[in-house]
């Protein structure tokens, strides 16, 4: 197994002790929740080097295709989980940006089905750099107050996002 690889396995074993540490006292403890944000800080990096490692040294595997996504939907996903647990995050905000990665999932699914790779965007990786750094800002819970702002163009970034898969989805359809 090589580095990258190992990496996104780091990731993956990090996210246990991650909600653990955020859940302890039920979030009440902050000491606990700087644990949790430095854990959370650790993985989302392996995100970062795990990518680059492979590209620059040309690691890419299929694991590593298949698991570094998977990998990062995990980590955002039970974070986000964790903050409505804590009251920090409305459930429907969660679900919105959980069912994208769903669809966006499936759509990937179907198109791998049919020899086609749909590689991760820009606006992808903005995504998923912006909802990191939003759950760090959150874990921390210096005050909600300040974060909602923060949600919102989450939010419409992920409408508009499906939208326009779903228009370039609907295009390539109707040429076939």
């Amino acid at each position: 197994m090589n580095l990258p690889n190992k990496l996104t396995i780091i990731r993956v074993c990090l996210i246990p002790f991650f909600v653990a540490a955020l859940l302890f006292d039920h979030g009440n403890n902050y000491t606990m929740r700087i644990v949790a944000n430095v854990l959370f800080i650790v993985a989302s990096l392996t995100d970062l080097f795990d990518g680059k490692i492979a590209r620059k040294y040309n690691l890419v595997t299929n694991f590593g295709k298949f698991m570094d996504p998977l990998a990062d939907k995990l980590l955002v996903c039970s974070a986000l989980i964790c903050l409505i647990e804590l009251g920090q995050l409305p459930a429907w905000v969660v679900i919105i940006i959980i069912s994208r990665e769903f669809i966006i999932s499936g759509f990937r699914l179907v198109a791998s089905d049919n020899g086609v790779v749909i590689a991760a965007s820009y606006w992808g990786k903005f995504k998923t750099t912006f909802q990191m750094l939003m759950i760090i800002y959150l874990v921390v819970d210096l005050q909600f107050a300040y974060a909602k702002p923060l949600i919102l163009p989450e939010v419409a970034k992920e409408v508009l996002e499906k939208n326009n898969r779903l228009k370039k989805k609907t295009k390539k359809m109707k040429a076939n």
